[in-house]
């Protein structure tokens, strides 16, 4: 059934079906034969063509030329995604835009989360027992004396930082600390490694498959449109 749908075949078949129609018609045969052999001419020879780019047709020179030059594809392909997409520039771009917008690309939240605000209480009252105030405290009870202190502390603490963190002096010391531009090469450096490998990879026949799922089902009108003006040419030469 998918046979039976293709551009291709039914371009030629119709331009046979004609050829034969030339052979049985009492009304203008040579002018059909001519429509149908101009027409069948002109999809079979597109259709080659067409073939040719994908495969290698032995005694014709210059057929197969995709798979033939898999290596300048990868060229390109690498070339149309480092200097078209993933630039320095727009890196940066998307960087400083994203910061601009809310400092997206760093999140403090989950860094805020990680504080192990128990430890920075267990410091404090080391400090406090360590110093000049330690004596007087033993006499109060010692590091007891301080623990209905520990969740009032720390929830202080916290909310200091998110405070911070918001703070407008903070987000300008955070921008100027983030090089958006050396961010930028080091992606760039990375992505290109990626492709670099990811490119290797590829085979001539991966690169035929992956053009050939791109163009090549557009490619068929070419072979009818080859038909068809190949029809009208021999519709020319018939009444000519």
């Amino acid at each position: 059934m998918k046979r039976l749908l293709n551009q291709s075949f039914l371009t030629n078949l119709i331009s046979l079906v004609v050829i034969v129609a030339g052979y049985v018609s009492p009304y203008y045969p040579e002018t059909l034969k001519a429509i149908g052999f101009f027409a069948f001419s002109g999809a079979i020879t597109n259709w080659l063509a067409i073939h040719m780019l994908f495969e290698k047709v032995p005694f014709l020179y210059g057929s197969g030329i995709i798979p033939a030059r898999f290596q300048e594809f990868k060229a390109s392909i690498k070339a149309l995604m480092m200097e078209q997409f993933f630039t320095v520039a727009n890196i940066e771009q998307f960087i400083e835009r994203e910061e601009a917008q809310g400092g997206r690309v760093l999140n403090l939240e989950p860094l805020l989360n990680a504080v192990d605000y128990d430890k920075v209480y267990e410091g404090l009252v080391a400090s406090i027992m360590n110093s000049s105030f330690g004596g007087m405290l033993l006499m109060m009870g010692g590091e007891d004396a301080l623990q209905p202190l520990k969740q009032p502390f720390t929830d202080k603490m916290r909310l200091t930082l998110e405070e911070m963190a918001e703070s407008d002096r903070f987000k300008q010391a955070l921008r100027q600390g983030l090089n958006a531009h050396r961010i930028g090469e080091d992606l760039t450096g990375k992505i290109e490694a990626v492709i670099d490998n990811r490119l290797a990879e590829l085979t001539p026949k991966m690169v035929k498959d992956m053009v050939q799922g791109i163009i090549k089902r557009h490619l068929g009108w070419l072979v009818v449109w080859g038909g068809v003006f190949g029809g009208v040419l021999g519709a020319v030469f018939g009444f000519a």
